[in-house]
């Protein structure tokens, strides 16, 4: 288990950042632009100083250098001073390396561990010393994570390399001396099958042949080769009588003076030694090659599912990682098949590597991303897996352990079956995978399996319609004292959901009679849900209902799991996140599951306080459909800046809830919150859909104040593909849509603006086209739909007074409390000519609002406005430092000028 400690400064991350979509074929090139080093340099400082003036380099990059002459392939990696604290990991479909920043790893084969504890030792001018303390920088990239420790007079970079789909993984050491230099690998066997299966007695001896270790077992059926091919002064571990040695150790050979590159190669087998013996000459014979494979496969998937151009470029680092972290959850395990795993953290002494198993639930939040992102070949993969363990009668997996395959798991274990919401998901995620890809074929091949899982909810549904947690199987909450519970908000609307979902899909199979039904059953649930759950009294909908059936008024962020599907009526969750948005709900590092405040919460409750990124997933991209773009941005900020810190490129399970630091539990590599960077980015913000087969695409943005432009490439819709650039100015919004591949496709543009925005006109390729206005209390969005010609077509609309505000979310030094601003509501008067928001802030800190197109603005009370130039302003507004409350609430007035056009 890691420990996670604090550091000076959480913004000590150094990013290299990526321009255009390719890379370097070197994975080892440096960049070596000036400014992109004192943009690195800047994240070293304070996180909000270091904020702005990053902001400002990459600003001032952009007007220096034409876009034409900027390298149009730097490589994906985040380089940084060494944590050797945190967790460290570089996976592949059928390996894995899983250990920490001070180079202390195991080795995984799956399902077979094969060592934990392998570290180096460098022996230099007659001293041997721990490579951990001289650990210095760390850089990781999709395909590779490098160590650099310094001494006196060498250097030696370390390469943790698992290549995609081989059984195995190679060590690259490369080592640039002045003096002499050996250095020594270490490492105990731990020759085991993943929880719970194991193996019986097993053995170590030393290969002569192979120049490495040889682990294997009675049966010879399970094998594993841990060597070098220029390893020396081997040390065998033993065990007699008089005394014993768990280490095992060999040397890699004396480089005298200059450079020279060594590796360690591993490699496993559950066929015997023959099929290990040849991935271990595959793996050393041919790691250049394979490295090289690697970093062209996270390049091509790059490449071919949904990229982002962003304004914010910390954002578009993140959402690129977020994307490589998602399929680095995808496993082939030799005896159950390929899925989605839930995460990776280090075993330790045990045979559990964190949740490095397939769960249900997990798979299925993260293939809604895979969706979204266009990567439906492994939303398919993800779903027929979860399909082929379904329970008899309609019941989907909750949870499969690697080593499932030798225990008597789905019968006499606790946990295959645990939950409940992955069956209601299965059918929703079908469905988003079929309409979004048009594998209608898919959807009927698996109907057998739908309507099973359709006859399993029925069966928990209680007599007035909302499906039973209690002896059935848990919703959301596993345990706590949230439980017992009769029934979830968030169970319940998943229900709802499932059912609007075989809808859908039985019309696409062509079963109208069963689709009409289905849709009517629908309509009855989601009434019931917003009417069972609400609260009028303290205007928020309850967590749950009891086993009394009378609500559990303890408002959760599970409530923001029906805004997601767009269940909940618009007045009550407006109302549901104004309150959600508040400090005891949202820290600057994601949302709570319940209040700071409420009784029963603990900061390291993990189901009754913590921080969950997928929560945080959950609120960003509830809120951006109900129209709270500010909140909603907070959320996404702050699960997209936790990819660039902990555990580099990835985003952790569950931090505390009361200081930015994870669980100590926590699994730093969690699949489903990397999931959720891309959801909220691409569900939420940008609400970006695809029909294959009404062959259209809508794009409908919340667009942050402060972006004048961002562009989407890969977006497809059936064989044809789109690349859309969004520009906007005071008076103009332009969409360039340019259609490659075959056959047509229509778009359905609609961004929102402001309340106070006036339209006055839109045309496509020059000529005039009708459009519609739709409107909520916080914005309106102006809606054009039109076929989308092969070649550029460009939609632009005229506009006045339209108005915006930003916010610029960061996290708190590492170890530290929520300091942040939240923004719980903005409300508009009927003429529009005035705005209140209501804020929430740290006693005595001074924050800033950002505001776009401001020449409208006349005057701001109960904040400061400062006029940056004539087009935009800034609001500061100061928190009370006496006040009662740890985080006060202030109101902020801003009257406009003259009366809307």
């Amino acid at each position: 288990m890691l420990e996670f400690a604090p550091t000076l400064f959480s913004a000590s991350l150094l990013c290299k950042f990526r321009h255009g979509r390719k890379f370097y074929e070197s994975s080892f090139m440096r960049v070596a632009n000036p400014l992109l080093h004192m943009i690195r340099a800047t994240l070293c400082w304070p996180r909000e100083m270091a904020s702005r003036l990053t902001v400002a380099a990459v600003l001032l990059l952009s007007l220096a250098i034409p876009a034409s002459a900027i390298e149009p392939s730097r490589p994906l990696e985040l380089l940084r001073p060494d944590r050797p604290w945190e967790f460290l990991s570089s996976v592949g479909e059928r390996a894995g390396l899983l250990g920490n920043e001070a180079g202390n790893f195991e080795a995984w084969v799956y399902p077979l561990k094969i060592l934990r504890d392998f570290h180096l030792q460098f022996l230099v001018d007659g001293h041997v010393v721990p490579a951990e303390a001289l650990a210095r920088t760390l850089t990781v990239r999709p395909e590779s994570s490098t160590i650099l420790y310094a001494g006196d007079t060498f250097s030696v970079r370390e390469t943790f390399f698992v290549p995609v789909h081989e059984p195995g993984a190679v060590i690259i050491i490369e080592i640039e001396t002045a003096s002499t230099l050996d250095v020594q690998v270490a490492f105990e066997r731990d020759f085991q099958l993943e929880w719970p299966a194991a193996l019986g007695g097993t053995y170590s001896s030393w290969d002569e042949k192979l120049s490495a270790f040889y682990f294997g077992e009675e049966q010879k059926k399970f094998s594993a080769l841990v060597g070098s091919p220029t390893a020396s002064e081997i040390h065998q571990e033993y065990d007699t009588n008089y005394s014993s040695a768990k280490e095992s150790s060999f040397h890699l050979g004396v480089t005298s003076k200059g450079k020279e590159t060594k590796v360690v190669v591993i490699a496993g087998s559950v066929h015997g030694q023959a099929e290990a013996e040849a991935a271990y000459h595959r793996l050393e014979s041919n790691y250049a090659a394979l490295l090289k494979e690697s970093a062209d496969y996270y390049r091509a998937y790059l490449d071919n599912t949904v990229s982002a151009e962003l304004p914010d470029r910390l954002l578009q680092q993140s959402y690129d990682w977020a994307r490589v972290s998602v399929l680095q959850g995808l496993v082939n395990n030799p005896y159950l098949g390929t899925g989605l795993i839930a995460g990776y953290r280090t075993s330790g002494g045990s045979q559990r590597p964190g949740f490095a198993w397939f769960f249900g639930r997990d798979a299925l939040w993260t293939s809604l991303a895979l969706d979204a992102e266009g990567d439906f070949g492994n939303t398919r993969v993800a779903l027929d897996f979860l399909s082929t363990y379904q329970r008899a009668d309609g019941k989907v997996p909750h949870e499969i352990s690697q080593g499932a395959n030798f225990v008597p798991w789905f019968t006499d274990y606790p946990y295959p079956y645990a939950s409940a919401d992955a069956t209601p998901l299965y059918i929703i995620t079908m469905n988003d995978y079929v309409v979004a890809s048009g594998d209608v074929a898919f959807a009927q091949q698996k109907w057998d399996s739908l309507w099973k899982a359709y006859q399993f909810l029925l069966s928990t549904y209680d007599s007035q319609g909302l499906p039973q947690n209690f002896g059935i199987g848990h919703g959301w909450v596993e345990g706590g004292p949230l439980l017992p519970v009769h029934t979830e908000l968030y169970q319940s609307a998943l229900g709802a959901e499932a059912l609007r979902a075989l809808s859908s899909l039985a019309h696409l199979a062509g079963k109208e009679d069963v689709s009409k039904k289905l849709g009517e059953d629908f309509s009855r649930q989601q009434a019931l849900l917003n009417k069972t759950f609400w609260s009028a009294e303290k205007n928020r909908f309850a967590f749950a209902l009891d086993q009394k059936n009378q609500q559990v008024d303890e408002p959760s962020v599970l409530a923001t799991v029906p805004m997601w599907f767009g269940l909940l009526d618009s007045d009550k969750a407006g109302a549901m996140i104004a309150q959600l948005a508040g400090p005891e709900h949202q820290a600057d590092w994601g949302m709570r599951i319940i209040s700071s405040r409420a009784a029963k919460y603990s900061a390291g409750g993990y189901h009754f306080g913590s921080v969950w990124p997928l929560f945080t997933g959950w609120a960003s991209v509830g809120e951006y459909r109900y129209h709270r773009a500010l909140p909603g941005f907070s959320n996404l900020m702050a699960n997209s800046q936790l990819t660039l810190d902990g555990s580099l490129g990835h985003v952790t399970e569950v931090l505390s809830g009361d200081y930015y630091q994870p669980l100590s539990t926590s699994s730093p590599h969690q699949i489903w919150s990397a999931a959720m960077v891309i959801s909220p980015l691409l569900r939420g913000l940008l609400d970006l859909q695809t029909d294959a087969r009404a062959r259209r695409v809508t794009l409908a943005p919340h667009v942050p104040a402060d972006w004048s432009w961002f562009t989407l490439d890969n977006v497809r819709v059936g064989q044809a593909s789109l690349r859309l650039a969004y520009r906007k100015r005071a008076n103009e919004i332009t969409l360039t849509a340019t259609r490659s591949g075959s056959g047509d496709c229509s778009l359905e543009f609609s961004p929102a603006v402001s309340v106070r925005a006036k339209i006055l006109s839109a045309e496509v390729n020059g000529k005039k086209v009708p459009f519609h206005m739709n409107k909520s209390e916080m914005d309106q969005h102006v809606t054009v739909q039109f076929p989308v010609a092969s070649g550029e077509n460009t939609l632009r609309l005229r506009i006045r007074d339209d108005f915006g505000l930003s916010i610029s979310p960061v996290l708190p030094p590492l170890g530290s409390a929520s300091q942040g601003l939240r923004v719980l509501s903005e409300a508009w008067t009927p003429s529009r000519d005035r705005l209140t928001l209501e804020v929430s802030g740290a006693q005595g800190r001074r924050y800033q609002i950002g505001m776009w197109n401001s020449a409208q603005v006349a005057s701001v009370e109960g904040a400061e406005l400062v006029k940056v130039d004539a087009d935009s302003a800034r609001i500061n507004v100061t928190i009370p430092a006496n006040a009662p409350e740890p985080n006060p609430h202030e109101k902020i007035v801003i009257h406009f000028a003259g009366k809307m056009h």
